[in-house]
């Protein structure tokens, strides 16, 4: 089985989530010195969940490349787990999270750009960067949910995750603001 555009292009988009991150972890900002660090943002753990979630891809692909017509059982089973996990996490994590961070993100910098992305930013983060993190999240999501076939979990289990996840970050994040 030769690689497919898509194959080719989950890589890529692997590299590129790898490359946002690596160039926004080497900015020095005084936020990334307080409490949480990088984590306190939606935006930056969107990142990694959309470069986790293409890096399983990546995995899977390989995986899928390496067993086809090995006849190995175990090896089957074991890439089947791998593709149920890309799908659950496109589902449950990737496609959500990264919706709302592209969403949220853009219909308040067009309200009031001062109250999430103020205009000091512009001197640590370019604007190339700027968008890696905030717009190029639903394209590259969208030709995902486009170019492969995924079985998606139950509605009840799914909900029942990113609510978790959800709760989770707001606690977490409102934890961090009482002690502030």
């Amino acid at each position: 089985m030769a690689l497919v555009p898509c194959q080719v292009l989950r890589a890529a988009i692997l590299l590129s989530y790898c490359s946002i991150l690596c160039n926004y972890k080497a900015i020095e900002m005084p936020s990334h010195q307080t409490y949480g660090g990088s984590w306190k943002f939606l935006t930056f753990i969107d990142l990694v969940i959309q470069a986790v979630f293409f890096g399983i891809c990546v995995l899977s692909d390989l995986s899928s490349l390496l067993t086809r017509g090995s006849g190995n059982q175990e090896q089957e089973r074991q890439l089947k787990k791998l593709i149920s996990l890309r799908d659950w996490m496109l589902a449950v994590l990737a496609f959500p999270v990264g919706v709302f961070v592209v969403a949220v993100f853009w219909i308040i910098y067009a309200y009031d750009r001062e109250m999430i992305y103020p205009k000091l930013l512009d001197n640590f983060i370019p604007g190339w960067l700027n968008h890696g993190m905030h717009t190029t999240v639903l394209p590259f999501i969208l030709i995902e949910m486009r170019t492969s076939h995924h079985a998606y979990p139950s509605r009840s289990s799914g909900l029942a995750a990113i609510c978790t996840f959800s709760v989770g970050y707001i606690l977490w994040y409102g934890r961090r603001e009482r002690e502030a």
